[in-house]
């Protein structure tokens, strides 16, 4: 009788065990995650989720930046984790051919243009983008149109909250 009984405990254990019995889903592509997060920058802290909902993405669909993205695999709820991302896997590098000069009678009209200014504008295409003016003279304005925190060492401080396996 007791060895029936222990086979029974020991079928039902692994019956629950394999349905998920309790157990974390772990991310994994096209899991839906959401994450809390601190992002530093040289140091200094540059967003944060801190006081706000938790990010919220598709892991693996490019809707973060691929170095943090590939960090996540494998985490759970309640993990926690330091993930320093290289400039190449997060804004990439500085491109300076993204540093251009302009008229400066093109962005004459701004008012209070300064240096550190960041400006708006559309391609002929249509497409929009962003630049920040590094540079001011009389004929030229120089805009970098690399992203911000292109070139820069990112260092995020992360807590899973949410994972919801992905559709098969």
């Amino acid at each position: 009788m007791k060895l029936k009984l222990s086979a029974v405990l020991l079928a039902f254990a692994f019956t629950a065990c394999s349905k998920g019995g309790g157990s974390s889903p772990v991310v994994e592509a096209g899991s839906n995650v959401k994450m809390h997060y601190t992002l530093t920058v040289d140091g200094k802290v540059a967003d944060t989720s801190e006081g706000k909902d938790p990010l919220a993405f598709t892991q693996g669909a490019g809707q973060i930046i691929p170095g943090l993205d590939r960090e996540m695999l494998g985490l759970k709820v309640g993990d926690k984790k330091t993930v320093t991302v290289a400039a190449k896997d997060g804004y990439g590098e500085i491109n300076p051919q993204a540093i251009q000069k302009m008229p400066a009678d093109m962005v004459g009209k701004i008012p209070n243009l300064k240096v550190g200014m960041m400006l708006q504008g559309k391609t002929p295409e249509g497409q929009m983008f962003r630049a920040r003016v590094i540079k001011i003279d009389k004929k030229e304005v120089t805009v970098d149109l690399n992203h911000p925190l292109a070139g820069k060492t990112l260092t995020f401080n992360v807590e899973i909250v949410e994972v919801v396996a992905g559709k098969a």
